[in-house]
């Protein structure tokens, strides 16, 4: 069975799963980083938004390993909206891990969907 995308995020950001005080927050948070996710071309092409613990994680991405690191970018651009670290050097470390992540993501998606600029397609 595959994780529910909220609760798992609950949990790195240090809230319990019984705890639904903050689930509006987090949600929020959630689709919004699915929105860039979705502009880059990772998840479903027409969007993906969760609106409870029932979306997983194989709603999001399918069962492709490789994709594995969109829960760490999902988690770590959450934990900077919603509980951002106090130092400045833990926050430009989490900064930098984002753009790697999404480099890399960008790399993984033009190696699958990548479509030569220079072809003209006639009709």
């Amino acid at each position: 069975m595959s994780q529910s995308i909220l609760t798992s995020t609950k949990k790195i950001v240090g809230i319990g799963e019984s705890d639904t005080s903050f689930d509006p927050d987090i949600i929020l948070h959630i689709n919004s980083v699915i929105s860039v996710l979705t502009q880059v071309g990772i998840g479903p092409a027409d969007g993906f938004m969760i609106e409870d613990s029932t979306a997983t994680w194989e709603d999001l991405i399918g069962s492709d390993p490789r994709l594995s690191m969109v829960k760490s970018y999902l988690y770590l651009r959450v934990r900077l909206i919603f509980d951002p670290p106090g130092t400045s050097f833990a926050l430009d470390a989490m900064n930098k891990t984002v753009a790697e992540i999404e480099w890399r993501l960008n790399v993984q998606r033009e190696e699958e969907l990548w479509i030569d600029p220079t072809i003209t397609v006639t009709a």
